[in-house]
């Protein structure tokens, strides 16, 4: 019996060693998909508003404008003679200049941000789905483990933790409980 359970156990773990690698594959692949899919689906000016970030967060982008306000100082600080002053301290042109680039960087971002946290959202959903199906297939497997523990004399209805993993969640009541805890934070 013991050498049964034990050449049932080696052959499981053979083939969830196999089928693991295949699954983590799988779910690998599929979670790609996912970005890939919304990357795919992007509007024109949200696809304008990724290249964008993408070249605004960049080092290059910060020593383009150290190099454009040092010379723009230098120059309108009289520091350079040979150049006209053009914007005189205070600099008031070079402040619309600053504040029109930090409108559009912040929309830009704004943009891409908003693009994120929706694939974050459906990501998220989709992983409280899987959890509450593998939840679901998790307890059936445990009661079938049970039934095979009482087919051979073994039993577990005095086990309390094994009672409360059978018992089902209230996803209801779960959700008015955490809704609770983030409106006192």
């Amino acid at each position: 019996m013991v050498s049964q359970i034990k050449f049932m156990h080696n052959i499981y773990m053979t083939i969830n060693r196999e089928s693991l690698h295949h699954r983590l594959h799988n779910k690998r692949r599929l979670i790609k998909s996912f970005k890939e899919k919304a990357n795919a689906d992007r509007t024109f000016s949200e696809r304008i508003a990724d290249a964008m970030t993408k070249r605004f967060g960049s080092m290059l982008f910060l020593w383009i404008n150290a190099v454009f306000f040092a010379a723009w100082f230098a120059i309108n600080t009289g520091f350079l003679p040979m150049l006209h002053v053009f914007d005189p301290y205070p600099f008031g042109l070079l402040t619309v200049i600053v504040s029109l680039e930090a409108i559009f960087l912040a929309i830009t971002v704004l943009i891409s941000q908003n693009r994120a946290s929706k694939i974050a959202d459906f990501r998220e959903e989709v992983a409280i789905q899987i959890d509450t199906v593998a939840e679901e297939e998790i307890t059936k497997m445990i009661e079938l483990q049970i039934i095979i523990l009482k087919k051979h004399g073994v039993d577990v209805s005095s086990d309390p933790k094994i009672q409360e993993m059978l018992r089902t969640d209230d996803t209801e009541q779960i959700e008015k409980v955490l809704e609770k805890q983030l409106l006192k934070d």
